[in-house]
């Protein structure tokens, strides 16, 4: 599978997310806690075979040692992209480190944040890319995360064509 491919697959699995996350969001509106919204976005991932795992521990590699200080990714889909839950009043900046953080630390290259407390959900959706900048080798999820290549960072909505890139 050649870049472009992978690129349209892994919008397209951000589409099914995002609709998936829009059908939980109908039913439910916003004002619920956090674990409501990711117990019915599990279900509703299941229900349409497309694979997830729930609440990844996600440790910290520190000076060659991995070290478990308890954070967890809320859902991992398809292997391939970290899914960041919100039941807050607005996505901040630092809800977006967060989930750059997670995706560093990781090594997954694409994240969404789907905050559930807004009146339309659409409002509430960021999809963020950990790009890898060109002449850098492409990164593997690996055991030993602490040989990472130097990456760079794309920040967007899924319906804006506008998007933030910093090189590092």
């Amino acid at each position: 599978m050649n870049r472009g491919d992978a690129e349209t697959q892994r919008d397209s699995l951000s589409e099914q997310i995002i609709g998936l996350a829009i059908e939980v969001h109908r039913a439910l509106g916003p004002g619920l806690l956090e674990s409501a919204y990711e117990a019915c976005l599990c279900h509703e991932l299941g229900k349409h075979d497309i694979p997830f795992k729930r609440q990844v521990p996600l440790p910290v590699t520190y000076k060659g040692v991995q070290l478990e200080c308890g954070y967890r990714l809320d859902l991992t889909v398809s292997d391939e992209m970290v899914i960041e839950l919100k039941a807050v009043d607005k996505i901040l900046p630092v809800h977006q480190a967060q989930l750059l953080t997670y995706l560093r630390l990781s090594g997954f290259h694409t994240g969404l944040i789907l905050n559930f407390n807004v009146p339309v959900l659409k409002d509430g959706i960021k999809r963020l890319v950990l790009a890898r900048i060109e002449g850098t080798n492409d990164r593997r999820r690996t055991q030993n995360r602490s040989k990472l290549p130097s990456f760079g960072i794309e920040i967007g909505s899924p319906s804006s064509s506008a998007s933030l890139r910093l090189r590092g």
